[in-house]
């Protein structure tokens, strides 16, 4: 299993200091792209960490929300989320071209994040926006980054309609309801400190489960694992998942 973080969400003056630490550790760096947070020098940055420490790059698209860090849900249309999602994965590639980088796969942040797994018609726009650029490309495919649910196999039919590769996702440091979402970040607990996030990550690695908040066990068929970059420890959680990896 490779893991990954949610990086380059530093803004102007506002600092997020996991970045270099944390890049060592990782096998995926999600980059943002100045939507919900990041900005050029900032993404500049993350593209020349990752670089030099041999990690594959992600783009890291969201709703247009620096206020809310990309974590509000905002109804869009079509053809204008359509345009946003192959602006911003747009914008990371054409920087990333200019330092000898691929971006190999698209996953997109926070609210929309939870709406393409919760909603048919954002997950269709979500595809078929990162379908259009794969067939404007001559280059390998962008995969999109889902998170693993029961609904693995239905989502990979989806998918397969806009020959869309898929990695699916699971969250070392995050509750699960028993629907296989993530819980709300309103709601205490939903964000698991460093030690429950280390037997979280464990328990995926090792069995393929999570427990969910009330107690159930549900199977997680997942590719990568997530660390969120601004996860209290998540230097610690990422370095303590990469020694028991």
């Amino acid at each position: 299993m490779k893991l990954n973080c949610d990086l380059g969400e530093s803004f102007g003056a506002w600092s997020m200091p996991v970045e270099s630490a944390i890049m060592a550790e990782i096998d995926q760096a999600n980059i943002a792209c100045g939507f919900h947070a990041g900005d050029p020098l900032v993404m500049k940055q993350a593209l020349f960490l990752a670089k030099t420490h041999g990690v594959a790059v992600g783009a890291h698209p969201a709703y247009p929300d620096l206020q809310g860090f990309g974590r509000r849900s905002m109804a869009i249309a079509s053809d204008e989320l359509n345009a946003m999602l192959q602006y911003q994965v747009s914008a990371l590639s054409g920087m990333a071209a200019l330092y000898g980088v691929n971006v190999t796969y698209v996953k997109p942040h926070g609210a929309l994040y939870n709406d393409m797994m919760k909603n048919a018609e954002v997950r269709r726009t979500v595809m078929q926006s990162i379908a259009e650029i794969n067939a404007s490309s001559t280059g390998a495919p962008l995969t999109l980054m889902v998170q693993a649910t029961a609904q693995n196999a239905a989502l990979k039919e989806e998918a397969k309609g806009w020959e869309l590769p898929l990695y699916f996702e699971a969250f070392s440091d995050r509750r699960y309801t028993d629907e296989g979402l993530l819980q709300s970040r309103g709601i205490e607990g939903a964000v698991l400190d460093e030690d429950d996030a280390l037997m979280q990550a464990e328990q995926l690695i090792e069995s393929g489960t999570v427990t969910t908040a009330s107690g159930k066990t549900l199977t997680v068929e997942a590719d990568s694992l997530c660390v969120h970059g601004d996860t209290q420890g998540a230097v610690s959680i990422a370095q303590r998942i990469r020694s028991f990896l």
